[in-house]
């Protein structure tokens, strides 16, 4: 594949140089900002060699696969000589378009919500996948052989680098919600640092062997109550007192006053109000995950998997970041077990298998290349080109495939699945999932594959439809 030449290509398809606001890339997906979609040639896209698939807007997503996404993107970049984004800076893009789509003032504000939310945490997420890892296999270890390791340092030293980023998380956090909302990221950070559990905390001390009290509660201060969520509200919260105290300070003191103030100001709204509020909410989370698993069992397991995919096609998929990294940290309620994701990962299997259906059953040349393309991919766990460019735009088979996924889900939930990170998904959670759970975790995704293939194959296909869209 010429990607400069693809890339050219793209470029031409999309309008030119002067219709492109912004170029990025996601993983499979090349993203192209444009500033009139009418010039945009959608139907000609899908004819370039290596696209599997386009999704419309604003920002115009080209799906290339893996690889190639991000090689086309760099050509694109050189071409229109904006530089190379992430999908995190074309939120406010995406955002947009979504508005204009849904044409609802409060869904739009919702959407951009949760993706700010994202934003926050998937920057964090390739720590996270280390140190899940790397606590995973630690304890296995230690299980196996009684502890055999822990007097020797560089033992010590690489359980020290997976407990580290979970101690410390908030921090990240707090500066990373400050940094998103518009607040200088430092000043994040010391609200995140509220959050960390550490004896050397001021706070925490005691006089005379008695705790500090606090206020209200009269209880001794806990920094983890509010978890990871009370990180996240008070760098929002800092952020938003930082820019209103910066419009009535004067530019010859706004340099000391300004952080000054949102900080004293801040913690004593965050110690008091954020920190309970946290508490609730994560409480609230885990009790809801609890009754999901534990109180509704395999209908839970089912409804999860099935529903998960249509969230995904709205966007509203990162809501679920946050409660991943929360569910992986090693000092929650789970003990940095996530038995949601590999019910979640079942999603992608159930498309897999509606893929293989219509591979068998259509006459379409078109439709037969773009699901050969993208079922190797998919079944790896990068399952974007085959929702975006084969199940979704056929209706049909992305409901079939979502319902023949909650298979998957009722086993995950049966076998009680969990995962010791995240990041990856399809057949790559092998890698990830508790050791000696792997061959549970197949069959699990061998039920996603049968339900998905076999209510497509009956009930989800139809030629007509696929002429209509891809032609014979």
């Amino acid at each position: 594949m010429d990607y400069k030449q693809t890339a050219r290509k793209l470029l031409e398809l999309v309008g030119g140089q002067s219709n492109v606001k912004a170029n990025a890339t996601c993983m499979t997906r090349l993203r192209i900002s444009v500033k009139d979609e009418s010039l945009v040639n959608y139907d000609e896209i899908k004819k370039v060699e290596g696209v599997l698939g386009v999704v419309k807007g604003l920002t115009v997503q080209i799906i290339l696969g893996p690889g190639k996404g991000v090689k086309v993107a760099e050509e694109l970049a050189n071409l229109t000589g904006l530089k190379l984004g992430s999908e995190e800076a074309e939120i406010e893009t995406v955002a947009k378009a979504t508005k204009e789509a849904l044409k609802s003032k409060q869904t739009s504000l919702v959407h951009v919500l949760l993706r700010k939310v994202a934003n926050i945490f998937i920057p964090l997420i390739p720590g996270i996948i280390a140190a899940g890892l790397i606590n995973g296999l630690t304890n296995v270890i230690n299980v196996s052989t009684g502890g055999a390791y822990n007097a020797f340092w560089w033992y010590q030293l690489i359980r020290t680098l997976g407990f580290a980023i979970f101690m410390y998380l908030p921090i990240y956090v707090g500066m990373n919600s400050a940094k998103e909302f518009g607040g200088t990221p430092v000043i994040g950070a010391i609200a995140g640092a509220l959050s960390v559990s550490h004896a050397g905390m001021p706070l925490l001390m005691k006089i005379a062997d008695q705790p500090i009290l606090m206020p209200i509660t009269n209880l001794a201060y806990n920094p983890a109550a509010g978890g990871l969520l009370a990180a996240l509200f008070a760098g929002m919260f800092f952020a938003y007192i930082e820019k209103h105290v910066k419009k009535f300070m004067p530019d010859i003191l706004t340099t000391f006053f300004t952080p000054l103030l949102t900080v004293l100001i801040g913690g004593f709204v965050a110690v008091l109000v954020i920190q309970p509020f946290g508490a609730i909410a994560s409480q609230g989370i885990f009790d809801a995950l609890d009754f999901a698993f534990n109180r509704m069992g395999i209908i839970g397991g089912y409804i999860l998997s099935a529903g998960f995919l249509p969230l995904v096609s709205v966007g509203l998929h990162h809501a679920l970041t946050p409660i991943h990294v929360m569910l992986n940290n090693p000092e929650g309620p789970t003990q940095g077990i996530n038995f949601l994701l590999p019910i979640l990962m079942m999603g992608g299997g159930g498309q897999v298998g509606a893929g293989l259906a219509l591979y068998l059953r259509t006459r379409s040349a078109k439709l037969k290349q773009m699901t050969r393309d993208a079922l190797p991919i998919g079944i790896l766990g990068i399952g974007e080109p085959l929702m975006y460019a084969v199940t979704l735009p056929l209706g049909k088979p992305f409901i079939t495939a979502c319902l023949g996924a909650g298979i998957g889900g009722i086993l995950a939930s049966l076998f009680a699945l969990g995962t010791i990170t995240l990041g990856v998904s399809g057949l790559f959670g092998l890698l990830i999932v508790q050791p000696g759970t792997q061959l549970l975790f197949v069959i699990a995704m061998l039920g996603a594959y049968i339900g998905g293939f076999v209510l497509t194959y009956f009930f989800g296909y139809d030629e007509k439809r696929i002429e209509e869209i891809y032609g014979q």
